[in-house]
């Protein structure tokens, strides 16, 4: 049998602990499966002396994740600390520097200085690896540097944010509103410290970015996602698209086009009937498209302890079996720089607003959105008792662009109550 694999984890909250405990518990499967006994030599962490629930008393403590990242009894350097810059940043940068693999679970560092690392690790000969970044206990890295090589990728998408998957379906099976299930689940520790990261979008945003890179072979371009969170959805949404045969999801998709490379993070309506429309809770789905094997969906626990101290340990053994190859599948000098491009794809949108309740102002709507080549595919005008009546339409498929002039224009009106709310129906 080779020498043992020796690791150094940086980062000892749930997924750290959540490593130390698979790696404790099956050592033996571990050995037959990679050929090669796997060990901790040294930790490190913010806190020392926090309980933890498990002794680390056999391995060596380092203050100072650089000082970890770099000692000549480690082989592979474990991120799990966080952050997009910071002692992440530096630690994983140390760590390669100094001939170290890397195994990491932070995505926001990837999507911001994935193409820096990746051009540093293969200068050195040496594995970065983060399944654990996408969606927790989901292969979807692997399924896509492995299962999926020999496919064109024509299409990427899915829920890939479980906070905001729970508030979404929390509001629709209580009838409760955005911010009571949203102080839930920030009670229930369901959200990061900055709850922005997930209600925003932008957790799920660093996840699609480090997909696309993958799948069409460009720069991880996360400036280039066109980025909407979660909290302009109301209850009034989430029943209405329901009446409607609809869930409302935070969806992201990513495809390219003649134009470029469309990313787009934000809300959409799904058929109730689809795979996606079915997702309930803090679970996420990836649905990859490909020119030969068609639709695939991917789905299972995006976070938590085992799910993403699992995927952690997926790289870890691939490590120990000798794994090695370009970080985004392909070499880092070949990715090309993706020309960022608004979705042109005609597509069908939800509409709701408030008209002002006095004869024609209906007929008023349905004439700006005429003009703009909008067609109504269906229409519903609810019982109110308020000054204003509450109006849901779906169009037929129309592009971006028409949509925002129709809406534009509904301004000049005078019939509308409130901002109307728009959302792309997405089609899966």
């Amino acid at each position: 049998m080779s020498d043992p694999l020796r690791l150094g984890i940086a980062g000892l909250g749930t997924v750290g602990i959540g490593v130390v405990r698979i790696i404790r518990q099956q050592a033996a499967l571990l050995s037959a499966r990679t050929g090669r006994e796997i060990t901790i030599s040294a930790v490190s962490a913010r806190s020392k002396g926090r309980d933890r629930g498990i002794s680390l008393s056999g391995y060596a403590w380092e203050d100072d994740p650089v000082a970890l990242a770099t000692r000549d009894d480690v082989d592979v350097f474990v991120e799990l600390m966080g952050g997009e810059d910071g002692p992440a940043k530096d630690a994983t940068e140390a760590a390669l520097k100094a001939g170290k693999h890397v195994v990491t679970a932070n995505k926001a560092m990837l999507a911001i200085h994935g193409q820096a690392l990746a051009e540093l690790a293969e200068a050195k000969g040496l594995t970065l690896r983060y399944e654990a970044a996408v969606a927790g206990g989901i292969p979807v890295i692997k399924a896509l540097f492995e299962g999926l090589a020999g496919n064109e990728i024509k299409r990427v998408m899915g829920v890939m944010n479980g906070s905001c998957n729970y508030i979404l379906t929390r509001m629709e099976n209580s009838g409760k509103t955005y911010q009571e299930i949203f102080a839930e689940a920030d009670g229930l520790g369901y959200l990061e410290a900055d709850p922005q990261l997930d209600v925003g979008g932008i957790d799920a945003a660093h996840k699609l970015a480090i997909l696309s890179a993958i799948a069409f072979g460009t720069k991880v371009d996360f400036d280039g996602i066109q980025l909407e969170g979660i909290e302009r959805v109301s209850i009034e949404d989430i029943n209405a698209a329901a009446d409607m045969g609809y869930k409302i999801k935070l969806l992201g998709v990513a495809q390219k086009t003649g134009r470029g490379l469309e990313q787009r993070m934000q809300p959409c309506l799904v058929p109730e009937t689809s795979p996606l429309g079915q997702l309930d809770g803090g679970t996420n789905m990836v649905v990859i498209e490909g020119d030969a094997v068609g639709q695939i969906v991917l789905r299972g626990a995006g976070a938590g302890e085992g799910p993403t101290a699992s995927a952690v340990m997926a790289d870890v053994c691939d490590i120990a079996r000798g794994w090695s190859g370009p970080v985004f599948g392909q070499p880092a000098a070949t990715l090309e720089t993706s020309q960022s491009a608004q979705s042109q794809a005609a597509a069908p949108y939800y509409l709701r607003m408030a008209l002002v309740d006095k004869p024609g102002a209906l007929a008023k709507i349905a004439t700006v959105l005429g003009e703009a080549g909008v067609s109504i595919y269906r229409m519903r005008q609810y019982e109110h008792d308020a000054p204003s009546a509450p109006v849901l339409i779906v169009t037929h498929k129309t592009t971006h662009a028409a949509l925002e002039a129709a809406l534009e224009n509904m301004h000049g009106t005078g019939v509308l109550a409130g901002e109307p709310v728009a959302l792309r129906i997405e089609e899966v």
